[in-house]
């Protein structure tokens, strides 16, 4: 075990997946900050003598780059020009596959799993505190500090064909309300403007505490806090959900026009195969109502192709489908075939990976068409943006309808205004292109 006054006490820590592997860094951030050591997350350049990677582990591209990085780290570690004593591994790979792992890259001192803060701080610290892992603990954050991401719920219980989450993080575990607005208003003090609020699945927030959707009256309560500018909400699931949340997206100007909500598919064939536990017609008049409860929104989703069963015709379907709907934001990804899901067990992965990423090809081609004629309709209006960061001659913002680093940019001329960054401004958009825009302040 390593003593916590060897002369240089940094860790080095990254962070693969998705912003809600980036909550869990920054809460085992401070907690290694309070226990006495420096943390440098994601550095272009490793020389800590600690090592600690957090993982992902949903689909087969993401476990691929987690073992790739533990790979790196550990020949670091073998080749002693580097420094590198301690290595440890967290997150969701790890909480999977932790006892064939441990065989196979045994130059990891430690696995851990995903929500094991406390074992990685004992394993770090001398005399063992136990720093409270209380969601509202205080938080290293690593984005840039006008945002931050805010988890209100862990874990699934929707158990998709397809989906290894709830093997890896358990049922849905809603945080108490009280917790999560206690940490909204620490994040504001420290000059946070805007809280994205993540989930794997929104729309189950409060059912397992309350037995009753405790969504619309979370947001509702954190759009009152002062000085927060921006509410993004990312995550939500089509089946049942909580249609009062539109009244309170409606109502208040600083929760953004913005909505992620998964559909993966179309056709009743395909989603009946996908376990999603609603039809073409519900799924549809969901989109139609949202769009009509609050006017101007920005729905973003992401689709599944290349599914066991998917034929030719579900996916010319979903094609029309998409083109119908002309959604603002989309990703596309292919099916993986991940042990243990219902997919996995009960279903043949019979389509050729050509085939599947054809597909991915043809519908973000389509997308782009899409995109480009709703950026066009951008150019003369007026809207606020935020400034994330500069960038040669450009400053770098984004609208309400766009999450940072997944959506769409605004790019102003430095030249023209010197601006600061976090600061919010009144733009004229001037320019279009498929996924950015540009704008005069």
């Amino acid at each position: 075990m390593l003593q916590q006054n060897v002369q240089n006490n940094t860790i080095d820590i990254l962070t693969l997946g998705c912003s809600k592997n980036l909550v869990d860094t920054e809460r085992l951030m401070g907690m290694l900050e309070k226990a006495g050591y420096v943390c440098k997350h994601d550095p272009k350049r490793p020389t800590a003598p600690i090592a600690i990677i957090n993982t992902c582990g949903f689909i087969g591209d993401a476990k691929e780059e987690s073992i790739r990085t533990i790979l790196q780290f550990s020949k670091r570690k073998i080749d002693h020009r580097h420094h590198l004593q301690k290595l440890y591994v967290m997150g969701c790979l790890s909480q999977r596959y932790r006892a064939e792992l441990r065989h196979e890259i045994p130059e990891v001192d430690k696995w851990f799993g995903k929500f094991d803060y406390n074992g990685i701080v004992d394993e770090l610290t001398l005399h063992k505190k136990q720093p409270s892992t209380s969601c509202t603990i205080e938080r290293h954050l690593t984005t840039p500090r006008h945002y931050a991401y805010l988890k209100i719920s862990e874990g699934c219980n929707r158990m998709c064909s397809y989906c290894a989450i709830p093997l890896i993080t358990g049922r849905h575990t809603s945080i108490p309300m009280e917790e999560i607005l206690e940490e909204a208003h620490m994040l504001v003090k420290k000059g946070v403007k805007e809280i994205n609020v993540i989930a794997q699945d929104l729309s189950s927030y409060g059912l397992d505490i309350a037995q009753r959707h405790l969504l619309p009256e979370l947001i509702d309560k954190m759009a009152n806090i002062d000085g927060l500018k921006w509410i993004r909400l990312h995550y939500a699931y089509p089946t049942d959900f909580p249609t009062e949340l539109l009244d309170v997206m409606a109502k208040h100007a600083n929760v953004c026009k913005y909505l992620d909500i998964a559909l993966q598919h179309c056709t009743d064939h395909m989603l009946d195969l996908m376990r999603r536990h609603i039809t073409r017609a519900e799924q549809d008049a969901l989109i139609q109502r949202i769009r009509s409860s609050v006017p101007g929104i920005c729905i973003r989703t992401t689709l599944m192709v290349g599914h066991p069963g998917e034929t030719q015709e579900d996916f010319e379907e979903l094609k029309k489908w998409v083109r119908a709907m002309r959604f603002e934001r989309l990703g596309v990804f292919t099916y993986s075939d991940e042990e243990g899901t219902f997919a996995h067990k009960h279903y043949t992965d019979n389509i050729a990976e050509e085939i599947k990423k054809q597909r991915v090809d043809e519908l973000m081609s389509l997308q782009q068409e899409i995109s480009n004629e709703l950026m066009h309709n951008q150019i003369g209006k007026e809207m606020l943006i935020i400034i994330d960061r500069k960038e040669n001659e450009y400053y770098i913002g984004r609208t309400e309808h766009d999450s940072p680093e997944v959506d769409c940019e605004v790019l102003v001329k430095s030249s023209t205004k010197k601006c600061k960054i976090g600061e919010m401004y009144l733009a004229k958009i001037t320019k279009a292109e498929a996924f950015d825009l540009y704008a005069e302040l």
